[in-house]
């Protein structure tokens, strides 16, 4: 390992890299940073890494660096330390990027592994300026149409077929205009996610018979693995983004997904009509579509007239107890054995449930 001097880095645009060996994150990052830099140092960008050490012997810094090709700050010096305390370094893995000040003298910006994490190469030249930027241009891409997120001329999407393979495809914009989608993002391992696939199949297929043509939905998984991706996939008749593709990590960035199951509506147009489709298909079902809010309020009017028509209790020969009116996102009938949603005559203490309809005619 050859010394090099401070004057190398000298009009580059540096960044200090503090981590550790033992640090997950840290090892995880890595690899991301490496390819970042070695993208720019092939594009011409004039970039420089030195890696600040918080391995707890020199061996396992030497394993760190030997997968990094940049420069490194010598183990045995008590200069490590003292720049962790100077920029204020809490946590690692961190990037802190190095500035010149107006007035000739040394800046820095804050920790930027964030920032990298999320926009990639685009990141450069990691400044805050950069950054106002990047958020603005995904400002832009969430007011706008978003049909081109899925696709730069054409992008492979995936799908079960009837035969139990996955196929590849190449979907272009015009096969999705005319339709509502559907951006569901889920996981395999999550089993309110796999709750809620089953829901969002059902009018997923329903809406098939009733409005052919009208709806789709494209999974984006936020799987651990390619196996649980496959593993996704398998239960779900629509399409897929690719497991390993950059619109995954784009689109989740973009709309800022928090947690999941998490089901975005687009209009015929590409843009959001509904941020929180999960709520609308779990609660109404097909009968909001296209899950709007004015739909979804039509919807709630509707039931609210509906109610209103109904009596609060019900005494049915077929049950000993009182039945009181009820709202359920779903039930079975116990007079005709059929799914019910909305409204229900219930008896919480026996668990017995009957469509209005079916008290009704009973009475």
């Amino acid at each position: 390992m050859s010394e090099v001097p401070l004057s190398s880095i000298e009009g580059k645009m540096a960044c200090l890299f503090f981590s550790a060996h033992w640090c997950r994150p840290c090892r995880n990052f890595t690899p991301k940073l490496v390819q970042i830099y070695t993208m720019l140092r092939n594009t011409g960008k004039n970039i420089e890494i030195i890696f600040i050490s918080l391995d707890h012997d020199e061996t396992s810094f030497l394993n760190h660096f030997k997968s990094m090709p940049w420069l490194a700050l010598p183990f045995n010096t008590s200069l490590r330390r003292k720049l962790c305390s100077h920029f204020g370094i809490e946590h690692i893995p961190a990037l802190i990027p190095l500035s010149e000040t107006p007035s000739g003298g040394l800046g820095f910006e804050d920790d930027v592994v964030k920032l990298v994490e999320e926009y990639g190469v685009d990141a450069y030249p990691f400044s805050a300026k950069r950054r106002g930027e990047l958020e603005a241009m995904d400002d832009a891409r969430r007011q706008g149409d978003n049909r081109k997120a899925l696709q730069q001329g054409e992008r492979d999407l995936m799908h079960q077929d009837l035969t139990n393979f996955v196929v590849q495809e190449k979907i272009s914009i015009a096969d999705l205009t005319g339709k509502t989608i559907g951006l569901y993002f889920g996981a395999h391992w999550c089993p309110p996610c796999r709750a809620f696939t089953k829901q969002l199949m059902e009018v997923y297929n329903e809406l098939k018979i009733l409005r052919p043509g009208s709806f789709e939905v494209i999974f984006i998984s936020i799987d651990r693995s390619k196996e649980e991706f496959q593993a996704s996939l398998s239960a779900m008749p629509w399409l897929a983004i690719p497991y390993s593709d950059t619109a995954t990590q784009e689109l989740t960035r973009v709309f800022a997904i928090k947690g999941i199951p998490a089901l975005l509506i687009l209009g015929l147009d590409g843009k959001v009509l509904k941020t929180d489709g999960r709520t609308a298909i779990s609660a109404y079902g097909a009968t909001a579509f296209p899950f709007t809010e004015s739909r979804v309020s039509e919807v709630d009017e509707a039931l609210r007239k509906e109610g209103d028509k109904l009596p609060r209790q019900v005494n049915d020969p077929r049950h000993s107890h009182e039945l009181e009116l009820d709202m359920a996102k779903a039930y079975i009938c116990d007079e005709c054995l059929q799914k019910g949603r909305h409204w229900v005559f219930s008896c919480k203490q026996c668990n017995f449930d009957l469509h209005p309809s079916c008290v009704e005619e009973s009475n």
